[in-house]
């Protein structure tokens, strides 16, 4: 990538996801949270300020800069913004977007940026107020933003609060694909009928992909289409696609579980003579695996069924590194386990 957003994207090291740079950017030492969303809006001043009094930046002789915090966001950006956009995903394959911690490199990428998209609903978890804040002084747009209230999953224990996982139904993903035609269109009006073409061929094969998840997912029998996983990541998924979704922790990796969540589930799995579970590409392996342990031990045996990709895609140019090849790798390693 050329210009300011090139120079910007060379902060942290081909190969090196974001997240794996934290360390040692003085945003990571252990500070309370509120004290670390402090220093980076401090930071995110001083490099807002040190902009100004510069050289113009011509929009018109340059794509339209676009940072999006997932990939899955980042693959809608792509698609409906074609060759007119350059899109930046902060959060690459194998980063968990609840725990991910802004980096100082970070600053610079958003400073560089026309746009920003970010899922909301408190995906973002650690990223969520400092995203609030910088709606003051660009385009900051959570893609979840036209999606009613009653198309979500609410917390059972939180009123109000939401799962924030809706890429896992397809056609409430491509729902979010018209907050961003819309927010593409508002930056670059000229390019109106071209943002548009792209989303309607987009759109059309999000619908074509969510009838085959649904065609593979009946190949399943009935009573085996069980999908247990990490964290409970899959809810939209076994709502849209007729799956009973059971997760050790909650909707978010922050969320803590006890002895009795375990057992429960250890309970369930060998009560309803459940053969595979699933291990996520973005959450540590250890809590399932104790799962597998927990049920041989109670006399039942349970494999580990495959790796499913959950909060993050694979990496680019491998068969999960856009959103539909993300969600066929899903289903196929879930159809062959379970059935």
């Amino acid at each position: 990538m050329g210009g300011a957003f090139g120079e910007f994207s060379g902060l942290i090291p081909n190969g090196r996801s974001a997240g794996e740079a934290s360390q040692g950017n003085g945003l990571d030492n252990g500070q309370p949270n509120t004290m670390r969303i402090a220093a980076f809006l401090l930071l995110l001043l001083v490099f807002l300020l040190g902009c100004e009094g510069g050289p113009a930046d011509d929009k018109a002789d340059r794509k339209l800069r676009v940072v999006a915090t997932t990939g899955m966001i980042a693959d809608l950006a792509r698609h409906i913004g074609g060759d007119s956009v350059e899109v930046l995903a902060l959060m690459g394959p194998g980063v968990d977007p609840h725990l991910y911690k802004a980096t100082q490199g970070d600053l610079g990428r958003l400073r560089a940026a026309d746009i920003v998209l970010y899922n909301g609903l408190h995906l973002e978890g650690k990223m969520g107020e400092v995203l609030e804040k910088l709606e003051q002084i660009k385009t900051v747009v959570p893609v979840s933003r036209g999606i009613g209230v009653d198309r979500l999953i609410d917390h059972p224990e939180y009123e109000g609060t939401y799962d924030p996982h809706i890429w896992f139904d397809v056609q409430l993903w491509a729902e979010a694909l018209d907050e961003v035609l819309a927010t593409l269109i508002e930056a670059d009006p000229a390019n109106r009928s071209y943002f548009e073409r792209n989303a309607e061929a987009y759109r059309r094969e999000l619908a074509e992909l969510h009838k085959w998840v649904r065609q593979e997912i009946k190949k399943i029998p009935p009573e085996r289409r069980i999908l247990i996983t990490a964290h409970d990541a899959f809810s939209y998924f076994g709502r849209a696609y007729d799956i009973e979704v059971r997760g050790l922790q909650g909707i978010s990796t922050v969320s803590e579980f006890g002895l009795k969540d375990r057992v429960d589930l250890i309970d369930f799995i060998a009560g309803r003579g459940i053969k595979a579970v699933f291990v996520e590409t973005s959450v540590s392996q250890k809590n399932i695996r104790a799962i597998v342990e927990g049920c041989r031990q109670k006399g039942h045996e349970v494999r580990i069924g495959g790796s499913l990709y959950s909060d993050a895609m694979g990496e680019a140019g491998g068969p999960a590194g856009e959103y539909t090849g993300m969600v066929r790798s899903n289903v196929n390693t879930i159809v062959n386990a379970l059935n």
